[in-house]
């Protein structure tokens, strides 16, 4: 079925069902040999179908990342080594489908991943998660074939952005019971991503939920007016709208 597989790019019913059936391994609790077969399952998926992941919609490659990332935060040590090669697989097949130029797609949806996973999961960030982080680097700097390429450096500069991420996280969480300096932080946080539409919807989300959640709705009203001028923005330029 690898053609109808392949129809638009793999945004199609059908590679739907098949993603939903590997996403529901990820999601559900597994013992280490099975999860390691799921890595491996997920490679080969990756492999035959890049398309899937890389052209398009961007949805399947969000719920990906979102599921490996949670596994690099896992509390064995054998399955975070497993989970950071495949994230490492997914972002230099991506770069080696853009003919050795970029990882855009995974790059961004690695960064909005990790903004969502730290609202949903407790500890991320900590021990466990930098080291996953650095066993993804020196996936990079080992990588032979690609040592002369922008590839090591860009896989540093992302899981440097992670860090800071996380460490903007931190400061919120010694502010978590000041409001106002919270939001202050995720403001100058939605701010530094000026440039990246995506990631600067996923903070100006969370701040827009932090005022609900105190009760000051007019302020998480603009936060979703400003949200739907980034989308419209966006569309405006893609001459969508």
């Amino acid at each position: 079925l690898k053609n109808q597989l392949l129809t638009d790019h793999g945004h199609n019913p059908l590679m739907k069902k098949v993603f939903d059936v590997y996403l529901c391994f990820l999601q559900k609790n597994q013992s280490e040999i099975a999860l390691k077969n799921v890595f491996i399952a997920l490679r080969a998926l990756i492999f035959k179908f890049p398309s899937t992941f890389y052209e398009g919609r961007a949805d399947m490659c969000s719920a990906l990342c979102y599921e490996i990332l949670k596994y690099c935060n896992s509390k064995l040590s054998s399955i975070r080594t497993e989970a950071s090669q495949l994230l490492y697989f997914l972002m230099r097949n991506n770069f080696d489908y853009t003919g050795k130029k970029s990882f855009v797609r995974t790059h961004l949806q690695v960064i909005i991943s990790v903004s969502q996973l730290i609202a949903d999961v407790v500890g991320i960030g900590g021990t466990r998660f930098q080291q996953s982080l650095s066993i993804i680097n020196n996936c990079a700097n080992n990588d032979r074939i690609i040592k002369h390429t922008t590839f090591p450096s860009d896989v540093k500069d992302l899981t440097k952005r992670i860090r800071t991420v996380l460490m903007a996280t931190a400061q919120m969480k010694e502010h978590e019971n000041d409001p106002e300096m919270l939001v202050d932080l995720q403001y100058s946080l939605a701010k530094s991503y000026a440039s990246t539409p995506e990631l600067r919807k996923t903070w100006l989300d969370s701040m827009a939920r932090i005022h609900v959640k105190n009760g000051d709705l007019s302020e998480a009203a603009m936060c979703y007016v400003h949200v739907a001028a980034l989308v419209a923005e966006y569309l405006t330029r893609k001459g969508m709208i």
